[in-house]
């Protein structure tokens, strides 16, 4: 399967909601309807330091890396923080989740970000993912320096 990573568009909307709803029951979390629509309003916004790249497979959204750009008291240069991180389960293991990091990781590198990082849960199966890009420190949050 050729995977596709680009920014996210208005088109994408119902594509996104689709997969946002499904990484939300895998979290067995809820977020209020105003704070979904109020995402992807800032991820459409491109004054916002929230945006989101979509893995593309087969002519459909299979994927998404929502992000955060935000200063940093230890560096001249922003970090970026990968906070939600989700591939269709039906289409998992074909490469689009280290797509996702592996473009947010390129996008980091070309434009002199600090430092990639996401959190996560100590079970969740990912990790072997995770841990192929850097090692966990002890609060179980990954760094990588573009």
């Amino acid at each position: 399967m050729d995977v596709v990573i680009r920014e996210a568009e208005a088109s994408d909307e119902g594509a996104w909601r689709r997969l946002w709803a499904g990484y939300l029951a895998h979290l067995d979390s809820t977020v209020p309807d105003e704070v979904t629509a109020h995402t992807w309003a800032r991820i459409l916004d491109p004054g916002s330091p929230v945006f989101c790249r979509l893995a593309i497979a087969d002519d459909a959204v299979i994927g998404f890396a929502v992000c955060l750009l935000h200063e940093g008291s230890w560096a001249l240069t922003p970090h970026c923080y990968l906070e939600d991180l989700f591939v269709d389960p039906a289409s998992r293991g074909r490469g689009a989740g280290r797509a996702l990091i592996e473009d947010v990781r390129a996008l980091a590198k070309a434009r002199g970000w600090n430092r990639l990082y996401w959190h996560t849960y100590e079970d969740n199966p990912a990790r072997r993912l995770y841990d192929g890009f850097a090692p966990a420190s002890g609060m179980v949050v990954y760094k990588l320096t573009p």
